[in-house]
């Protein structure tokens, strides 16, 4: 087996004239906390969630993003083509992305070092937890926090894994299929060796050991163990433990699970969804960013599931960069599209959320539940530790999660589906922003014939996509009934999450094929179902120390060469 080296814990002042290294660690260091009741594992688990924020490469990666050095339409122009052939990027790192380029140059914030190493770590956490909790309950140590935690740090470890699983690997396609595809270390013991043997395995494989840590998690979580309403939003709380079940069982396409988890999260009528949904009354008292980020990071707020803390300078690459960004066609199809019963999109991101505008108009839209939070460690030096807070589930999410399983289940429940979009859309009617009511209504409320008369290839060619479902998987079929549904829910699906990354994970997951134009010489590169680019590379670091490369398994023939490219001329984007 080769060596797999997957994290490292730095040790200073370790001289190996001394003593050897099987000698050091084999003693415990002077700052080592002892677990000896739940109390302390439970205040161990506030640092189990992940740091890296894998939002900017998924974004980056996925079709909410275009090069704005290359020819397009804008947005909002007069309809001309227009190029700006000087803009930068905030770092190279963002033209490795753009390009589906293995990441060279950066290990710093929200590289995919950054969000490899978070993961891991998160993951050491959550098994030294577990390990300590296993000693305790052996010595009759046993309480209903010590449960409590338990399913908390199998729920760390699981979700760690999906997340590394879903940007590392291809999309899961069934259990016999995805077992040719490279997985990623599923980690369950914590290190005690400085070098240690993995196998990436398969993603069959990696998806069946998630499932084992999510489904003992679900039945040991509690939210009895934070007292702290608003803390416990910082946690895998009962709710979010179910919205996780929730996605997880999308992915797998296990409709019944999904519809059963979000039922949990939601109630089961359109009246208890819309009652889970944002209250959006507190965007009206906002005028900076860090009003917005507040109102939309709320963990009072129903819709607000779990929020977890990352450093990340997201904010300010995407405040100073000016070249990749959602215009042309995806600004279109997003942030100023309309909806079967508004003329404008029900998008709070774009009317409700604060927007901060650099430069162009055509590049700069950033929301207010993006804006970057600074950790001052010494104010006087004007030092610290930028930070994001991720809304990692919310209800909205969920609610589309069940909306695309009533949609697709083999039985389908398309009136509840549409009840489902229904909340969603009457949630995104209730803005407080003077003036907005007048785009909205205008053909009713949401109903199936408005979604099948509004949700065709003629009428909305920007919206209405080719998912590549049945090549994934043949018995992923979206049947020519259920697709108008389907393209509804994906229409909401890529406004909510719009900015958040997980736009990736479901264009991967249904196999849609997408390109990026690059520059002024309008380079195009083309991600077809099955491209093997669809797995972001693992770090350089992590590949020298002996972890095989995403690519590992890929034949040669279809393998992506280091600088590979190819050109088209194209008219417009």
């Amino acid at each position: 087996m080769k060596l797999r080296y997957i994290y490292m814990t730095a040790i200073a002042g370790l001289s190996l004239s001394l003593a050897s290294c099987e000698d050091f660690l084999e003693k415990e260091t002077d700052n080592r906390i002892e677990l000896v009741n739940s109390k302390q594992i439970v205040q161990l688990l506030t640092t189990g969630y992940f740091t890296g924020n894998y939002g900017p490469i998924c974004e980056t990666s996925s079709d909410n993003v275009m090069d704005n050095n290359s020819p397009h339409v804008d947005a909002l122009g007069d309809g001309k083509k227009t190029v700006y052939y000087n803009l930068t990027s905030y770092n190279r790192m963002y033209d490795e992305l753009f390009a589906f380029e293995p990441v060279r140059s950066s290990t710093s914030t929200d590289s995919p070092s950054a969000v490899w190493e978070g993961c891991y770590n998160a993951i050491a956490t959550a098994n030294h937890a577990l390990e300590a909790i296993d000693k305790l309950r052996n010595e009759g140590k046993v309480d209903a926090a010590l449960n409590g935690a338990e399913g908390e740090a199998l729920l760390i470890r699981a979700y760690n894994h999906f997340l590394l699983v879903n940007i590392f690997s291809q999309a899961y396609r069934n259990p016999t299929l995805s077992k040719n595809d490279i997985g990623i270390p599923y980690v369950t013991k914590p290190e005690t060796e400085v070098l240690v043997h993995y196998d990436r395995g398969n993603v069959a494989d990696v998806y069946a050991k998630i499932r084992e840590d999510l489904e003992k998690g679900l039945k040991l979580v509690t939210d009895d163990i934070y007292a702290d309403g608003q803390a416990r939003k910082f946690h895998f709380n009962e709710k979010a433990a179910h919205a996780f079940a929730a996605r997880f069982y999308l992915y797998i396409r296990e409709y019944d699970n999904v519809i059963k988890h979000a039922n949990i999260v939601l109630g089961e009528t359109e009246e208890s969804a819309l009652a889970c949904l944002p209250d959006w009354e507190p965007f009206a008292k906002c005028t900076t960013g860090s009003d917005f980020a507040n109102a939309w990071l709320n963990p009072e707020s129903p819709n607000n599931l779990l929020l977890v803390s990352t450093y990340s300078t997201a904010w300010r690459g995407m405040a100073s960069s000016v070249r990749y960004a959602c215009n042309g066609d995806i600004a279109k199809a997003t942030l100023y599209s309309f909806s079967p019963t508004c003329s404008l999109a029900p998008a709070p991101w774009l009317s409700n959320s604060g927007l901060f505008i650099n430069g162009k108009q055509d590049w700069g839209l950033l929301s207010g539940k993006g804006v970057e939070m600074f950790e001052y460690t010494d104010k006087v030096a004007g030092i610290g530790y930028p930070h994001i807070v991720r809304r990692e589930f919310t209800s909205a999410e969920t609610l589309l999660c069940r909306a695309e399983a009533k949609i697709l289940k083999k039985n389908p429940d398309f009136e509840g589906a549409v009840a489902d979009l229904r909340a969603y859309d009457k949630n995104h009617q209730i803005l407080p922003t003077p003036g907005v009511e007048k785009y909205f209504n205008r053909d009713g409320e949401l109903s199936s014939e408005l979604i099948k008369t509004y949700y065709t290839k003629e009428k909305n060619p920007l919206v209405v996509l080719d998912y590549n479902t049945s090549l994934m998987d043949p018995e992923f079929v979206i049947s020519e009934e259920a697709k108008p549904y389907f393209d509804c829910m994906m229409d909401f699906r890529r406004i909510e999450t719009i900015g958040d990354g997980t736009r990736f994970f479901d264009v991967k997951r249904l196999g849609l094929e997408y390109s990026h134009i690059i520059g002024k010489s309008a380079t195009v590169e083309t991600l077809t179902w099955n491209d093997p680019r669809r797995a972001i590379e693992i770090p350089q670091e992590v590949q020298a120390a002996g972890v095989e490369s995403s690519y590992a398994k890929v034949p040669a023939a279809t393998a992506p060469a280091a600088s590979k490219v190819s050109k088209s001329e194209v008219k417009s984007n």
